[in-house]
């Protein structure tokens, strides 16, 4: 069972119901904004305290409403600081992907950047007014012990981004692994990890399946 936030999470104070998703935006952008100044043993700790919270008590949290409060939190691998990565860029060209969103409509996002940690992960560009960066990937354990859809390191439309190191390098630290909305509620489409992302390796670091529900994609 997860234990409840520590004191230093925020009270939420969602504000009425139009501003709900911009309040879980700005939610996130605060999170990652903490973690960033935190060691990453401590940044993970905090991570997984504020998104259990999140996920119990925002009225934006992907759960149905009837699980909420009995929610323990996103069942997590334990942190392995071997699965936390400085990543070189290296640019890059390609057509962009193409995203049916249901009733959000569709999403682009065009190769931006190789990056290499051992193996080539593709950093994409949201395409679009505003555009931001977006790290999908699924690896050796997606649809079995991840959801196979693949998981989000950087998403930029929720300021989901662990930046750079002091050398100009980008962090990618696969603890703090997340799963889209859609594997927790099917009432959400999400953009799932294109399988030119997929690494030939299992990445046992982040979420697991949400409560063993649609591993399988």
């Amino acid at each position: 069972m997860q234990a409840e936030p520590a004191s230093e999470v925020p009270a939420l104070q969602p504000g009425p119901a139009p501003y709900h998703l911009a309040d879980w935006r700005r939610c996130v952008q605060d999170l990652y904004a903490d973690l960033r100044r935190m060691s990453p043993q401590e940044a993970h700790a905090h991570w997984q305290a504020t998104r259990t919270h999140l996920f119990r008590h925002h009225p934006l949290s992907p759960l149905p409403e009837a699980a909420r409060a009995t929610f323990p939190g996103p069942e997590i691998f334990p942190y392995d600081p071997a699965l936390r990565f400085a990543a070189h860029l290296t640019e890059t060209e390609g057509a962009p992907l193409a995203f049916d969103l249901g009733t959000d409509g569709h999403m682009q996002a065009r190769p931006l950047a190789i990056a290499d940690i051992g193996h080539p992960l593709t950093l994409y560009w949201i395409t679009g007014y505003g555009g931001g960066l977006f790290l999908p990937f699924r690896d050796a354990t997606s649809g079995r012990e991840s959801y196979g859809g693949g998981r989000y390191l950087i998403d930029a439309i929720k300021g989901a981004d662990l930046g750079l190191d002091t050398t100009g390098r980008l962090i990618l630290d696969f603890n703090f692994a997340y799963t889209p909305s859609c594997a927790w509620n099917p009432a959400y489409t999400c953009p799932l990890s294109p399988p030119e992302n997929t690494l030939p390796i299992p990445i046992r670091a982040g979420e697991k399946t949400p409560g063993g529900q649609n591993a399988q994609l």
